[in-house]
């Protein structure tokens, strides 16, 4: 936005100076080129004078004379015709055509315009004075007059007012930006504040402290804003970590009551009883998932950590327990791979994966985990795949969110919060969290994460 509003002002600072310079120009430009006709006029009348009494005399002598001294001076030429149209009296060379200029003077007018005067010509200029005195024609006197002085006269004020219509606009240019930067500065503040606030950093304030007072009143309102969302949220997430753990203990209490009435309970009461208990097993854990989202929601500061040294124990621990379920864990992990991360989110982001998958996939499934780079050498990609029943493409888009469950999935266990913890895992950490379908079936979790160079 500062690009397009300097833009706007070099347009309007362009159309002014402009608007300025050209005109100055062209009226300096008619100011010398009537200049130079009245000043020729004038040796045009003198001549004519001299023109009519050498005529009336009969002595051409002394017209001769002046018109040759004249002309050697200024480098001028100078003719003088009779009333017949017959030359009398040359001295110089004229290179122009002045029959338009005799007959116009034969007329008894005398030259009023001249071409105009540029920087790049005319070069030479023709002056026709009819010689006589009232309706009596003796003659024509036609100077032609170099108009290079002239011209460069107009050239050097040209050059002056293009100087400092360069220097105008470029002095405008420089105010222009530091005014469309003084005006930016607060909006520049609320992109900077909006980023570092989507990026997690709730206590980032907007404070350029310069600017529009409209746009200073506006990050007042948005600093006021951001603090009360800033204030919501915190007090959502300590309820529900509070809320979570003040849950554990009761269910804790309750859980092992019911397993002391376990020796109590008839036979026909057998079945509510587990059910019971299972019950209590599943709002435990999604205590415990709620607990777990609540913590990732209250802001940990990723930095560079070995994502290897977090998977192969957590691998090592999960074969035993796919191997006791008839299934097969492959893992392809590098010898090393630093990447930006949460301190445990890739180790965590794995359990929940696999907990997935060893949940849906049959007996005899395989599921494999790998660790690689990306093509750019900027991103390091977690995978974990499986060739079980997967998701329709419908459920895809939605299977991070929390509470969802497929409708063939009711009667598994689980709270349905387990993605919707590695998604949050993944942004906390910079990265993002995808769920893919896998050929002919099955499905992956794919973990991108910024990678990393070594240690910080």
């Amino acid at each position: 936005m500062k690009s397009r509003l300097v833009a706007a002002f070099a347009t309007l600072i362009a159309s002014l100076v402009v608007a300025l310079a050209v005109p100055l120009g062209l009226a300096y430009a008619s100011h010398r080129t009537d200049r130079l006709l009245l000043d020729r006029r004038a040796d045009a009348t003198r001549f004519a004078y001299l023109a009519d009494q050498a005529v009336r005399d009969g002595d051409r002598s002394v017209l001769a004379a002046e018109i040759t001294r004249y002309a050697e001076l200024y480098g001028a030429a100078v003719r003088v015709r009779d009333r017949g149209g017959e030359v009398l009296v040359e001295a110089g060379v004229m290179a122009s055509d002045d029959r338009d200029a005799v007959r116009l003077a034969l007329s008894g007018r005398t030259t009023e315009v001249l071409p105009p005067l540029t920087a790049f010509g005319p070069p030479r200029v023709l002056v026709a004075e009819p010689a006589g005195r009232d309706a009596q024609l003796s003659g024509v006197v036609v100077l032609e007059t170099p108009a290079g002085r002239a011209s460069a006269e107009v050239a050097v004020v040209w050059g002056g007012l293009g100087a400092a219509a360069v220097a105008a606009f470029g002095c405008s240019m420089w105010g222009a930006r530091r005014l469309a930067r003084w005006i930016m500065r607060p909006v520049t503040e609320l992109d900077r504040t909006t980023r570092a606030i989507a990026e997690g950093r709730l206590d980032a304030r907007a404070g350029a402290g310069t600017g529009p007072s409209e746009l200073r009143r506006l990050e007042e309102r948005f600093n006021v804003m951001a603090e009360a969302v800033s204030v919501a949220m915190e007090r959502q997430r300590a309820f529900v970590a509070d809320a979570s753990h003040e849950l554990r203990t009761p269910l804790t209490v309750l859980s092992l009551r019911l397993e002391n009435l376990e020796p109590h309970v008839r036979e026909s009461g057998a079945v509510d009883y587990g059910q019971a208990m299972a019950e209590i097993g599943r709002l435990a854990g999604l205590v415990e998932d709620l607990l777990a989202l609540a913590k990732v929601e209250a802001g940990a500061v990723p930095r560079v950590v070995e994502a290897v040294a977090e998977l192969a124990p957590r691998l090592e621990g999960w074969r035993e327990v796919y191997a006791a379920s008839g299934l097969r864990l492959v893992g392809v992990l590098p010898e090393s791979q630093w990447v930006m991360a949460v301190p445990g989110a890739v180790g965590r982001v794995v359990d929940i994966a696999l907990d997935n998958a060893h949940k849906f996939v049959p007996a005899g499934g395989t599921v494999t985990v790998t660790l690689e780079g990306a093509v750019t050498l900027e991103e390091a990609v977690l995978r974990v795949a499986d060739d079980g029943p997967g998701l329709r493409s419908d459920e895809l888009e939605v299977a991070s969110g929390r509470f969802w469950r497929s409708g063939s999935h009711v009667n598994v266990r689980g709270s349905g919060l387990g993605l919707a913890i590695a998604a949050e895992l993944a942004r906390v950490s910079g990265g993002s969290l995808e769920i893919l379908p896998v050929e002919p079936c099955g499905l992956a979790v794919e973990l991108r994460l910024l990678a990393a160079c070594g240690e910080d």
